[in-house]
């Protein structure tokens, strides 16, 4: 990355995959200053090992927070550790990477009931509204400390919605076929309005908003066919966020940093 991301950067799905990865190479590329508050729904669980192994290797740089992003509870009280251990300096950086898919790969018509449709928009988009709710002092915080005027970045103050490709309307004849999704697809085009909505409603706080594709990747989610590692993704997200400016503010993007059709 030519400019490094810094300051306090809050990361959500961190156990596993795209999260998992994201916590590793920030931890590796960020500045010395910064530090990762990296959440899952089980901290001291045996799907977090790999997590903590992390946190045991970059001390004092990451603190693992409990967080379930489909319980309000969870979230306030993460919200309010984390508060009390940033202070004064704010929120650089807000990841809302969680995401669940139900029922499994194809989520064909005929599988998905009403809870399948409720419990994935709780996690999904539910769950980033209301960090994102609860975080805005912080990143109020954060920007206001900036003297960069009304320039915004992922630096001085942002909010990253991990969407997909799939989300898109538009390219919704292309991606149907491979697979139908429906409760996860359009719980990730409601997210990508609640990414436009808060550009709109952040604009005057200088706080950047935006949502990014980040490939189909390898993961339990993504299934062994996909062509993408979940390391190649993030090092392309990673090199992509520290550019993003006002233009990118409500934007859908891809992991290139290409725009994609609503």
């Amino acid at each position: 990355m030519s400019v490094k991301l810094d300051g306090n950067i809050f990361v959500t799905g961190t156990n596993r995959g795209i999260g998992l990865e994201l916590v590793k190479q920030l931890a590796e590329k960020t500045g010395v200053k910064s530090h990762i508050y990296a959440c899952c729904r089980e901290p001291e669980g045996t799907g977090a090992e790999a997590l903590r192994q992390l946190a045991t290797q970059y001390p004092g740089k990451i603190t693992i927070i409990k967080l379930d992003t489909s319980d309000e509870d969870s979230i306030s009280a993460a919200v309010h550790t984390v508060s009390e251990r940033i202070s004064d300096a704010g929120l650089n950086l807000l990841i809302n990477n969680a995401a669940i898919n139900k029922p499994p790969i194809p989520a064909a018509l005929a599988d998905t009931g009403k809870k399948d449709m409720m419990d994935v928009y709780e996690t999904n988009v539910a769950g980033p509204f209301l960090l994102t709710k609860m975080f805005l002092p912080l990143l109020q915080r954060a920007a206001e400390k900036d003297s960069s005027g009304d320039k915004m970045s992922c630096r001085r103050s942002a909010i990253i919605n991990i969407s997909t490709l799939i989300s898109s309307m538009e390219k919704c004849p292309e991606t149907f076929p491979m697979a139908q999704m429906y409760p996860y697809r359009t719980s990730k085009a409601a997210l990508n309005m609640l990414t436009r909505c808060q550009a709109e409603d952040f604009k005057s706080h200088n706080i950047l908003v935006t949502a990014i594709h980040p490939g189909w990747v390898r993961t339990a989610m993504g299934g062994e066919q996909a062509p993408m590692t979940t390391e190649d993704s993030v090092l392309s997200m990673l090199s992509v966020m520290p550019s993003l400016s006002n233009k990118d503010s409500g934007m859908l993007l891809d992991f290139e940093g290409n725009r994609i059709p609503w």
